[in-house]
C-alpha cells in the first residue's frame, strides 16, 4: 500500500505571482495579469513548470533596464537561478489569441522567448509604451488601447470560441475522441486547432494539465490517490510522465532534488 508523503516545497515561479483578473474588455484575449516583485540575484532557484499559455512578460531590472518579451508555451520544466535583481509583469494570453495579438500562431512560439517588438501583430506596437509604465498602470493601459487595435474576422472568433470549449471539455483522463465528439469536429480538426491556437497537441496539453494537477495536489495524500485523481492509469504512469516533463520523479522534486538551475532562457528569433 502506498503511504502518504511528507513533502518539502520547491519554489515555483508562479507561486510568486500576485494575480489580477483582467477587465471584461480584455477577457477574449487575456486570461490573467500577474505581477512578480523584484527577486534578488542568487536569492533562490526556482522552477518554471510546464505551461500551455503564451505570455507577454514585461521584465524590469533593478539597474533600470526593461524588456518586453513573449514567452511561448513551455513543454517541459526549466530551473532558473536569477542572475540579476529583477521583477516582472506577466500577461497571459487566452487560448487562440496569439494570432490576433502577436500576428503569428502559438506553434511558432513553443519553447521560445522572443522580443515583443519584433513580432508582426498589433501588440508589438504597444511594446515601448508598456515598458514605460509602472506595474499598476499596465492593466488600465491595455484596457484603453488594445481592444480597438484588434481585428478578428468571424472565422477566427469561431476558432477561438471552439478552442475555449475544447479546453473546458478536456478533463483528467478524457479521451480525445470524446472531446471531438462533444464538439462535433474530427480529431484531426481538433489537433490542428490546438497546435495553431495553443502551440501543443491535445495529447501534450493533457499531459501538462495532469502534471500541473499533481503539483497542486501533492502533500500528505498517497501518490496512488494523487495519480488516480489526476487522470493517470496508476502511480507508475504518473511517475514516468512527471519525470518526462519535470526532469525528475515526483519524490525527488518535492524533496528539492532538482536539476541544476541555469540562467534564464535565451532569446530566439522568429
Amino acid at each position: 500500500m502506498t503511504t502518504a508523503q511528507t513533502l518539502t516545497p520547491v519554489v515555483n515561479a508562479e507561486d510568486l505571482e500576485q494575480l489580477l483578473s483582467p477587465p471584461e474588455a480584455l477577457r477574449p484575449w487575456i486570461t490573467e495579469i500577474a505581477h512578480i516583485p523584484t527577486v534578488t540575484r542568487g536569492s533562490m532557484a526556482f522552477t518554471h513548470i510546464p505551461q500551455t499559455l503564451t505570455s507577454i512578460v514585461l521584465r524590469r531590472e533593478a539597474s533600470g533596464r526593461r524588456d518586453a518579451l513573449v514567452v511561448g508555451p513551455r513543454t517541459r520544466a526549466t530551473y532558473a537561478n536569477p542572475d540579476k535583481n529583477a521583477g516582472c509583469t506577466r500577461i497571459r494570453l487566452a487560448p487562440g489569441a496569439s494570432q490576433s495579438l502577436l500576428g503569428i500562431p502559438a506553434a511558432a512560439l513553443t519553447d521560445r522567448v522572443v522580443l515583443l517588438s519584433e513580432l508582426p501583430g498589433p501588440a508589438a506596437d504597444l511594446a515601448q509604451a508598456l515598458l514605460e509604465l509602472d506595474p499598476d498602470d499596465v492593466t488600465p493601459f491595455l484596457e484603453a488601447e488594445l481592444p480597438h487595435r484588434l481585428s478578428e474576422d468571424a472565422v477566427r472568433r469561431d476558432h477561438r470560441r471552439l478552442l475555449d470549449s475544447a479546453v473546458a471539455a478536456m478533463g483528467p483522463g478524457t479521451p480525445l475522441t470524446d472531446v471531438a465528439t462533444t464538439l462535433a469536429v474530427s480529431e484531426r480538426q481538433l489537433r490542428n486547432l490546438f497546435t495553431a491556437g495553443i502551440g501543443v497537441s491535445p495529447k501534450h496539453y493533457a499531459r501538462i494539465a495532469r502534471v500541473r494537477q499533481v503539483l497542486a495536489a501533492a502533500g500528505n495524500t498517497p501518490w496512488s490517490h494523487v495519480a488516480m485523481a489526476s487522470g493517470y492509469y496508476d502511480q507508475s504512469h504518473m511517475t514516468a510522465d512527471f519525470r518526462s516533463l519535470m526532469g525528475v520523479p515526483p519524490t525527488a522534486y518535492f524533496r528539492g532534488d532538482i536539476p541544476t538551475p541555469t540562467p534564464c532562457q535565451s532569446l530566439t528569433r522568429i
